[in-house]
Order: C-alpha cells, then structure tokens, then sequence
C-alpha cells in the first residue's frame, strides 16, 4: 500500500532539525568575549557537523524527488535512517572536534570512536541503499527507473567502504595514522569508476543528479 509522501519528508525535517539543535547545545551559553574565544573550536566543529548533515538531508531528499513511491518497507528503512541521523551527531561531532583540538586519545579510544562513526554512516548509506532498492523494484509509474538502480549501487559502493573503516578501526589496524578516517578518501574514485561503468552498459541513460 502507498502512503503519504508529504507526511515521511515532514517527520523527516522536524528529526534533521532535532539533530541540528543537538550539535549547537552548549555551545555560546557564555557570551563573554574571552569564553568566545575559548569556544572558537567548538564553533568550527560543529560547522563541520553542520554541513556534513546538510548534505546528508540533500542525499535524502534527492530520494523523494526521484520517487514519489512510499510503502511500508520505505517507511521502516526510513525510520532506521533518522534514528541512526540522531545516533550519528555524537561521533560525527566527537572526530571533528578531537581533530580541531588535537585532542590526546588512546588507541583504544580512537579506534571506539572511529568504530562508532563508520557503524552509523554505513547504516544510513544502507538504509538509502534499501530505500532505492525497494523503489527501483516497486515504481512502476517511474519515468526514469534507471536512475533508481544506478544509486541503489552507487549508495551501496558507500556502505562496503563503511564497513570497511569498521573491520580497520575494530582491528586496530593504521589508528595511529587515521587509516579508518583516511579509507574514505577512496569513495571518490570508486564512485567514478561505477559511474563511468554504469554509463558504458547504458549509454542512453542520462543520471539526474
């Protein structure tokens, strides 16, 4: 059964707002000028965070723009999806902050960061993953179906590097040097090489971005 499109992208706003208010809490409660000084950081951090949720709202509501299609299996990815958005502000915010002040860690401490980060962000790129799956499969009506598929594996490409950075950072593997940080850095090229393939296979497709 279909549902509501409108009602899933507004419980999915107000949740993007909670979690943008969650990254700001404590922070300027003192407006001295030297406390300000001192927060400069923490005001950097969480510009970081910031953005990097903005542009995990932008992958979010690409979805709904490329499909109208909602049922109770987008429903429940979805669900998952912001839960793990509000999970996700903790470690997000912990590594940039950490990487601003240079904080000192353990290795055990950095690798239990690290692994929190990497479990999060591949549960969200799984549950986008899911949701194009489940869209590609069931939206008939859609006039650009290959679209769907193309970032149902695209997304998936995201997913294998998280779990990757979790296998690095559960083994202690390079955590001196940030190897579970740096593995990300590949994405990019991964992604281009799926595209550049995708592309050779169906020429006549033109990806909306």
């Amino acid at each position: 059964m279909k549902h509501s499109k409108n009602r899933i992208e507004s419980l999915s706003d107000g949740v993007f707002a909670f979690a943008a208010t969650l990254m700001v809490v404590n922070i300027g409660a003192n407006t001295d000028l030297s406390s300000l000084k001192e927060q400069l950081p923490m005001f950097v951090s969480f510009g970081i965070s910031f953005f990097v949720m903005m542009a995990l709202w932008k992958l979010h509501y690409n979805l709904f723009r490329r499909t109208s299609y909602v049922d109770n299996w987008i429903i429940t990815y979805n669900i998952i999806f912001l839960f793990t958005i509000l999970f996700y502000v903790f470690p997000l915010k912990s590594l940039a902050s950490a990487a601003i002040l240079k904080t000192r860690m353990s290795l055990d401490e950095l690798s239990g960061l690290f692994q929190l980060y990497s479990i999060g962000f591949t549960l969200i790129f799984l549950c986008l993953t899911l949701m194009y799956r489940r869209a590609h499969k069931k939206d008939i009506k859609n006039k650009h179906p290959l679209n769907l598929f193309f970032y149902k594996r695209h997304f998936f490409i995201f997913v294998l590097v998280g779990l990757f950075s979790v296998i690095l950072a559960y083994f202690n593997i390079g955590i001196r040097f940030g190897l579970p940080g740096l593995i990300y850095s590949i994405l990019g090229l991964l992604c281009f090489l799926h595209s550049k393939k995708f592309q050779t296979k169906y020429p006549s497709n033109t990806i909306t971005l």
